[in-house]
Formats: structure tokens, sequence, C-alpha cells
């Protein structure tokens, strides 16, 4: 058993941690490819339990409530979608939720009230001229602070880089690419790294969605560095709850 901190830095809505970085934690665990699913808001500056089961999944626990489930998994993606920088950078500047409007202004990776090098600041927005409506990008540079011991961006760093982007993908209609603003909050996340890239490697983010069920929604992504050498992927499954939910103000 270890213990790991949400740190409120890293929240996503204001009072829980963001799913991608909490996934991320959690998935350190876990050798290879992983997929972590959450059960509750991950609490903030809480000490939780991170408990290796029989089974050989991994256990987030705060006191006697499950916060999240990790297991291995291999994580293959159904397409890939790339951009350049610069494609990235134009499509930033169409973000579907501008700053005035967004919903979760302080989360650690969208939100467009975080100072850089503070927040990642990734503002995800359609990818102009593709033939695929629906598929966003964004260019990401991570700073030095969220490096790990060998030098490298740490792995939840990643996952949270690629958790925001499919959230919006989500939102995006698969056929028209119109974007409607259905409160989402993050239920699972698989992901598998390739390579970690070192502070201030410029980087390109790629999320377009995959399907709708019910509240479900599911998205891809993937993670490339500026030459185009793939990084990272993620598959995501989110869930459309009422803004008092992803507020964190009722269940």
């Amino acid at each position: 058993m270890t213990q790991i901190i949400i740190d409120k830095r890293f929240c996503g809505p204001p009072n829980s941690g963001n799913g991608g970085y909490v996934c991320g934690r959690l998935a350190r665990h876990i050798p290879g490819g992983a997929e972590v699913t959450l059960r509750a808001p991950p609490p903030l500056d809480t000490p939780l339990d991170a408990i290796a089961t029989d089974d050989g999944t991994w256990e987030l626990r705060d006191g006697g409530n499950i916060v999240a489930t990790g297991r291995a998994a291999n994580v293959e993606l159904s397409r890939f979608e790339k951009a350049s920088l610069e494609e990235a950078c134009a499509a930033e500047l169409l973000t579907p939720v501008k700053p005035p409007e967004h919903p979760l202004p302080t989360c650690f990776v969208c939100g467009p009230a975080r100072a850089k090098g503070d927040g990642l600041r990734i503002f995800a927005g359609s990818l102009a001229g593709h033939a695929q409506k629906a598929v966003l990008a964004a260019s990401w540079t991570p700073d030095q602070n969220l490096t790990a011991e060998d030098g490298l961006i740490a792995p939840e760093f990643l996952w949270s880089a690629l958790d925001c982007p499919t959230g919006f993908a989500c939102n995006c209609d698969q056929q028209s690419g119109s974007f409607d603003k259905a409160p989402l909050l993050l239920g699972r996340m698989s992901a598998r790294i390739e390579v970690r890239p070192r502070p201030g490697e410029r980087c390109i983010i790629t999320a377009w969605p995959i399907g709708r069920d019910g509240r479900k929604r599911t998205a891809e992504a993937a993670l490339h560095d500026e030459a185009g050498k793939l990084l990272a992927v993620a598959r995501t499954t989110w869930i459309a709850v009422d803004r008092d939910v992803q507020l964190g103000r009722s269940s």
C-alpha cells in the first residue's frame, strides 16, 4: 500500500481532482497500458491509499470508499489523427468554449484562469480543413515543473494532457462537427505511453469522438512530438451529468 495526495493545484472541478491526473497517478503502479475507472470524485489534499488487490488490480481508497480502480489493459485506438504544430496552434483559436463561458475555468488541464507554468492551458479546437469534421487539436509545451526524477515529464501529466481534449471531443457531433455544451465528468480512461517528452519539447494533441450511448460519450486521443513521433494514446468514457453534479454540489 502506498499513499497518494491530490494537491489542490491538480483540480478539475473546483473541489475534486482532474480525472486524467488522478488516473495517471494510480496508473503509475501498473506496468504498460492501463485502464482506470473513477468511482467517486477524487478529494483534494486528502491522504488516499493505493492498494493492490489479490486479482492484480489496484484500488485508490478514501478510507472505506473506493475512489478509483485500475488494471493492466491493451490500449489500441480505432484510428490515428495527426496535425502539425502550426495546424494545432490554429485549432486553438477555434476552441468551442471561450474563456468567459468556460465551465471549469480553474481546471488544471484546460482552465483559462490558470497561469502559465501552473496549469497546462491546453485549449483544444477544431482542426480546420480536416476531412473528419469532429477532430480537435491543441499544442502543449510541458513545463520544467512537471518532470519526474529522471528528468522526463512525469507520466501522470501525459494522462492529464490527453484527458480534457477528449472531453471536448465528446461534445462534438461526429458527422457535422457541431458542438454542444453538456456538462461531462470523466468516468474511465485508458492510456499507453510510448515515449515521455522532455520539458520544453513542443507536443501536439489530437482528439476525436468515437461514439455515444445514452449518457456515455467516448473519445480517443493521441500525443505526438513536433516531428510526428507518437508519444502516447488514450481512450476515454465521459458521462453527461447535471451541472450541479459536475461541480460536486450533489450526487
